[in-house]
């Protein structure tokens, strides 16, 4: 039996059903059973005629809803289902929250997934539920282990958030078109695997994104709102997505073995939703916005993401950086800065057993990822290189040159484990 809804998502008695105009078309908004036994509201397109056969000709005139379009405004607490003459898209939520016993089984599981960053991730959560348009990191959940919780913490928030979330795929993500999740509150990708450069601009630039393109198959693509966060899942820990080392967007979290596995935990964790929605209302914010994705990078740095950022450095950049910082450890203390020349570069990768021809791959690390420039003309420098036994010496050089400090060389390398020698998962 199909239920009608007010303006507010909540169910009413009275009318078994709801029709709208919606600009020029008519639609039937039913309930539609899942697989839990509960029901979820679903828009179909109806005509126009078969309301009319059904119902007769004034229920068509004065029973049907006259919407001026299509809206999407995100709420949880304060949901409305017409919004100024407008049909919101974004669904009803599912649960009220309740006061009663507190979510302990809940919050062991959620301390299991965020450890000693347990505070962080229940302000993440409270931002979902009551600020849904706040910009968020990218969660990534890893372990190359099995049995670790993230599929269910996964399952746990599609109980939650409902119709607004999706559970992709690689291949959902890569595909041209998007409709399926590019209006969705949470966007969830399990088995991650997205190691392209392109795959990981893509999260960026969406994680920060207050508009995307909207491309189904067959219609011209739409310009929508963007409010989705995105959480990924990985049984590969350090190269299932590319992060270089300035990136602060992504919030990676290593998940250890469960040390009871429950066949019905996620039954359990669901019965404790709406207790654990009253906890999350009463329970003030324990961080405070301090950039637009609420948290410091300082705050959601972790070794694994220092980790992930390590083994997608380039080798060609790390070779050099090895090779200019044991040269300066060898310099005399008034010596001054390195200076050294892109042939230099290529001399100290050979003697360390590698060869590289390709000066365009040098000169793009030293330009744009140390952000380095050359001397505007050709000049005097020392120039240092490694003789066949491993010493190092100088003599004069000529050539427009760059000029990098010790700091800067050991920032390069040894930033990450600088960050992370305060922090533990």
């Amino acid at each position: 039996m199909e239920t009608k809804l007010n303006d507010s998502g909540q169910k009413l008695p009275g009318k078994q059903y709801i029709y709208f105009r919606i600009g020029t078309q008519y639609f039937k908004e039913v309930m539609q059973p899942l697989i839990s036994g509960e029901e979820a509201p679903k828009l179909v397109p109806w005509s126009a005629e078969a309301i009319r056969l059904d119902h007769g000709k004034e229920f068509l005139e004065n029973e049907v809803k006259k919407l001026d379009g299509f809206c999407l405004i995100p709420g949880h607490l304060d949901y409305q289902r017409i919004y100024q003459n407008f049909y919101n898209r974004y669904h009803p939520f599912r649960y009220v929250a309740s006061k009663g016993n507190e979510p302990v089984r809940t919050l062991l599981f959620l301390n299991h997934i965020f450890g000693n960053q347990l505070y962080l991730g229940i302000d993440y959560l409270k931002l979902l539920l009551q600020n849904p348009v706040q910009q968020l990191p990218i969660l990534c959940l890893v372990s190359s282990e099995r049995a670790t919780g993230k599929s269910t913490f996964l399952n746990w928030l599609k109980a939650i958030f409902g119709e607004n979330m999706t559970i992709n795929s690689n291949e959902n993500f890569q595909s041209a078109f998007n409709a399926d999740w590019v209006t969705k509150l949470i966007i969830a990708v399990e088995e991650a695997l997205l190691n392209k450069k392109e795959d990981s601009e893509r999260f960026k630039n969406l994680s920060t994104a207050k508009y995307s393109k909207l491309e189904s198959k067959g219609v011209d693509r739409m310009e929508v709102e963007f409010f989705g966060k995105f959480i990924l899942c990985s049984n590969n820990e350090e190269n299932f997505i590319y992060v270089d080392k300035p990136e602060v967007r992504y919030w990676v979290r290593k998940i250890p073995v469960l040390e009871s596995c429950e066949t019905d935990m996620l039954a359990k964790l669901e019965a404790e939703i709406p207790n654990f929605l009253s906890f999350l209302l009463e329970r003030p914010f324990s961080t405070e916005r301090r950039t637009r994705m609420w948290f410091t990078p300082k705050q959601i740095y972790t070794p694994a993401l220092g980790r992930l950022k390590a083994s997608n450095q380039n080798r060609l950049e790390n070779e050099i950086a090895q090779a200019a910082i044991t040269i300066i450890d060898n310099m005399e203390d008034d010596a001054g800065d390195l200076q050294f020349c892109l042939s230099d570069a290529q001399s100290w990768l050979k003697s360390r057993g590698i060869r590289s021809n390709d000066s365009m791959a040098i000169k793009r690390i030293l330009q744009n990822e140390w952000g380095l420039k050359p001397q505007s003309n050709s000049i005097r420098y020392a120039k240092w290189q490694f003789s066949s036994d491993g010493t190092i010496y100088f003599i004069q050089g000529k050539g427009r040159f760059y000029t990098i400090t010790k700091k800067r060389l050991e920032n390069l390398l040894f930033s990450d484990a600088a960050d992370a020698s305060d922090v533990t998962e």
